[in-house]
């Protein structure tokens, strides 16, 4: 039997939005074993400028993005969804080994496969360097904010 993700195609709002949370909460773990297993095995994705082929290559760029990345707390909301497609905009924080800190703002395209593991992800992400005392975030989303929207600015 194949893997499986649930929720499964075709979402419907719920399981749309189940799918944003699970992501966050999956990244926020900065664990890029466990990430990758939310996608298949030969999953293709474009992160910035950088294209990527595999859970291999997944856990690879996961690895070097949090050695960069560093208190890495990010925030997801649901755009839009139809059939096996989910459309998501995300902003995460971030300090650099210098300890500058980032707001890095974005958008992503995702389509799942029928065994709801992401097969394709496309990620737009622009940074923005902030004080210190501009972070939103400290940590992953209580379970009493699931579902409430990140602000845009």
């Amino acid at each position: 039997m194949s893997e499986q993700r649930p929720p499964l195609p075709p979402f419907d709002e719920a399981g749309a939005r189940a799918k944003v949370q699970a992501a966050e909460d999956g990244w926020n773990s900065k664990d890029p074993h466990r990430v990758s297993l939310a996608y298949t095995a030969d999953s293709v994705w474009r992160n910035r400028d950088t294209f990527i082929t595999g859970r291999d290559a997944i856990v690879e760029f996961l690895t070097a993005k949090w050695e960069r990345e560093l208190d890495y707390v990010l925030r997801k909301s649901l755009w839009g969804f139809r059939n096996n497609r989910i459309a998501v905009r995300f902003q995460y924080e971030w300090h650099n080994a210098e300890g500058q800190w980032f707001r890095s703002y974005g958008n992503e395209n995702w389509e799942f496969d029928d065994n709801g593991l992401m097969r394709r992800r496309e990620a737009s992400i622009n940074d923005v360097s902030i004080d210190e005392s501009q972070r939103r975030w400290f940590g992953p989303r209580p379970e009493s904010e699931y579902g409430v929207e990140i602000p845009l600015q």
